[in-house]
């Protein structure tokens, strides 16, 4: 499938040039737009577990279809940020909004309320990937991280909605789980390849851990991470789940720009690894609330969003936070040796 960007949605970041300057030459051509920071989880690894980042809300339908027409060539939308999509009511109804403007449509869920209605609404109105986030491949270990006794119910969920699929014949959307890798959770990465296999998924992604400098108690921690750490039986813990994805025809992948989980967990090349960033001149990023952020990972990465704040969606227009003094401080900075608090440990902590 090709966008209306002339953009392979799996690769939006392709549509920007080699050459980038404090100034976007060309409009986004991928959105995040967090339809809610509302969670029914308390996970060990989110900041929003500890503190309220923004006022509770949901992306009103106005603030929602004045972002996208702003837009008019998004190759792709990913609805979610900090919070959990499905708790929103209107959720197919964007979806549907747009996959008739030819949009790759995803996002990231825990499951929990991947009910038989929920899951035919998203399959009706067109959803293109549906990320289930599941972090554990046993009860115990999801009681430890995400806070809630729900492993069971989300196996349950997922089981169904690929059961559904695969009685209709219906391949979208494609359906993945994801882990973040954690010490903790390491040597159980080759059950949560077979959980995979037992539901039906033929497609799994390791996920880098983002965390704060300070070893704050209860934020993701350096210590978690297996990010230039990984000792010799987690690195065996690893290669034994990638060949057992192998032999069950699952694809087994890493988030980010690394293409393999092994390459995910180790420090990209050269001395300013976060230059290499291609956020900033592909993608806006707007809470539920409208504020525009430089990505995704910026939350989980610096306390405060005052610090990475870019522009206010609910009084500015889209071009005008994009090519805002804000906006392009932050890309100078980026390309220089001294980039943003929110980027600085980019490909040196954690992997682009």
């Amino acid at each position: 499938m090709i966008s209306s960007a002339g953009v392979h949605p799996s690769h939006y970041y392709e549509a920007v040039p080699e050459a980038r300057t404090d100034e976007a030459l060309h409009p986004p051509v991928c959105l995040y737009l967090e339809v809610t920071n509302r969670c029914n989880l308390l996970c060990t690894t989110c900041p929003r577990t500890y503190e309220e980042l923004e006022p509770p809300a949901d992306l009103s339908w106005d603030l929602f279809t004045r972002l996208v027409e702003q837009v008019p060539d998004l190759a792709r939308a990913v609805l979610h940020g900090v919070g959990e999509p499905m708790l929103m009511k209107s959720l197919p109804r964007m979806v549907e909004y747009l996959k008739e403007r030819g949009v790759y449509v995803l996002f990231n869920t825990n499951g929990t309320v991947l009910n038989a209605r929920n899951g035919r609404a998203l399959i009706d109105a067109g959803l293109d990937e549906l990320r289930v986030s599941l972090d554990a491949s046993n009860r115990e270990s999801f009681k430890a991280i995400r806070g809630a006794d729900y492993f069971n119910r989300i196996l349950h969920n997922v089981r169904a909605f690929r059961d559904l699929q695969d009685r209709e014949g219906i391949d979208r959307p494609l359906v993945s789980l994801w882990l973040i890798g954690l010490k903790e959770t390491i040597a159980d990465l080759p059950a949560f390849v077979k959980v995979a296999a037992d539901l039906g998924i033929k497609e799994i992604y390791l996920q880098r851990l983002v965390y704060f400098d300070r070893a704050t108690v209860g934020f993701a921690r350096p210590d978690q991470a297996l990010f230039e750490r990984m000792t010799r039986d987690e690195a065996g813990y690893l290669k034994e789940a990638e060949d057992l994805a192998r032999s069950l025809g699952i694809a087994f992948n890493a988030s980010g720009a690394a293409s393999e989980p092994g390459l995910s967990l180790q420090k990209a090349d050269g001395d300013s690894p976060w230059s290499l960033c291609r956020r900033p001149w592909s993608l806006m990023y707007i809470t539920a609330n409208g504020r525009a952020l430089p990505c995704c990972i910026a939350p989980f990465a610096m306390h405060g969003y005052e610090n990475y704040t870019l522009g206010d969606a609910t009084k500015q227009s889209l071009q005008d936070i994009w090519n805002g003094p804000e906006y392009r401080a932050f890309r100078g900075a980026l390309l220089s040796d001294k980039p943003p608090a929110t980027c600085a440990n980019c490909g040196l902590c954690w992997s682009l």
